[in-house]
């Protein structure tokens, strides 16, 4: 297997290792070019995401910063939006679903390390290269998912569609659909239900609704 393989099926792999780090580099390099860019060039940006992610719908934006380990492990659906300073770790794989909303400085990191400390120090292996012990765990995001701002979602957990994940949670385990959930560590608080609807608040309106002519949604 190799070391990207290895990664992807939860195995111990070297991050160190030269094919493994060539793919870092370039998704580090296109994520370095889309941070320089300005947010009106959207066609630049367009072409930028289209080369870094594994998969990506459409109406897809990051306000950037971004920063992606591999960029290619991360797959979006339709209607993203992350806000500022987005970090992607995704050694594992990283999948978020359609609609999905990302407050600033927010946090997916898939790999974890050994917990002795001298499983987890840098070696040369026997092939004389530079040898870090990593693992990775994948993570998963629900459609409609909204993870408030700095939030951190840890390797291996599936976060449920329609949840809400309140600001500064770290999420260390999965949370169900449809719930609001918040804390170090993430805990669920409540269901969500009808009566969270901003319907029951006409004074939050002005010009603006959320009732439109058919499903126009992107």
């Amino acid at each position: 297997m190799t070391e990207e393989e290895k990664a992807l099926a939860g195995k111990i792999f070297n991050p160190c290792h030269s094919e493994f780090a060539a793919i870092k580099a370039m998704a580090h390099k296109l994520c370095t070019d889309y941070n320089l860019s300005y947010e009106t060039e959207t066609q630049k940006r367009e072409q930028i995401l289209e080369q870094l992610l594994g998969s990506k719908g459409s109406n897809v934006f990051f306000q950037g910063p971004i920063f992606f380990n591999h960029g290619n492990h991360t797959f979006i659906g339709d209607g993203f939006f992350g806000n500022y300073n987005i970090c992607i770790q995704d050694d594992a794989k990283v999948t978020i679903g359609r609609h999905v909303m990302f407050g600033p400085n927010c946090t997916l990191a898939t790999p974890y390390h050994p917990l002795i400390a001298d499983e987890r120090r840098y070696r040369i292996n026997d092939s004389g290269e530079l040898y870090g012990p990593c693992m990775a765990s994948p993570i998963v995001i629900g459609d409609d998912v909204w993870l408030a701002a700095n939030v951190t979602v840890c390797g291996g957990v599936t976060i449920g569609c329609g949840s809400v994940i309140g600001a500064g949670s770290v999420v260390t385990r999965d949370i169900p659909e449809n719930v609001i959930a918040a804390g170090v560590p993430c805990r669920v608080l409540r269901k969500i239900t009808p009566e969270d609807s901003i319907r029951l608040k006409p004074w939050l309106f002005n010009d603006n609704s959320v009732d439109v002519q058919g499903d126009n949604t992107l």
